[in-house]
């Protein structure tokens, strides 16, 4: 059986790099230029990057919107809160979520629109 070799690569220029991952992938030189050259073209639709931007923005809100609800519930489960101090917690994280469900209408998101996939971590929210 043949042993297999590691690639390497002893520059610090991307494209040798990416011209060993593409050889041993079994491209060609024309694959490899129309690779480069579309690794070179940024085709960016501003509407698209605006609206993934408020997709992050809300997914990252939501998540500490939801942190600070767990952590609201162990500070009252600790019994660590006055009365008037449970009041205006609760009171501050029902504003918090109004406002985020008026945000999320706004751009036009659901509930699974905001919890992102992490791959084998699973969702985030």
């Amino acid at each position: 059986m043949k042993k297999v070799e590691p690639a390497r690569v002893d520059s610090e220029d991307l494209s040798d790099f990416m011209k060993v991952m593409e050889a041993g992938m079994g491209r060609t030189a024309e694959t490899q230029q129309t690779t480069q050259e579309q690794v070179n073209r940024v085709n960016v639709d501003p509407d698209k990057m605006k609206n993934g931007v408020a997709q992050l923005v809300l997914t990252v809100v939501k998540l500490i919107h939801e942190l600070l609800e767990k952590q609201a519930v162990r500070r009252i489960d600790a019994e660590s809160l006055t009365d008037d101090e449970i009041e205006k917690v609760g009171l501050t994280l029902m504003r918090q979520a109004e406002e985020l469900v008026k945000l999320q209408k706004l751009f036009g998101f659901k509930d699974e629109d905001l919890n992102i996939d992490l791959g084998p971590l699973g969702k985030l929210l």
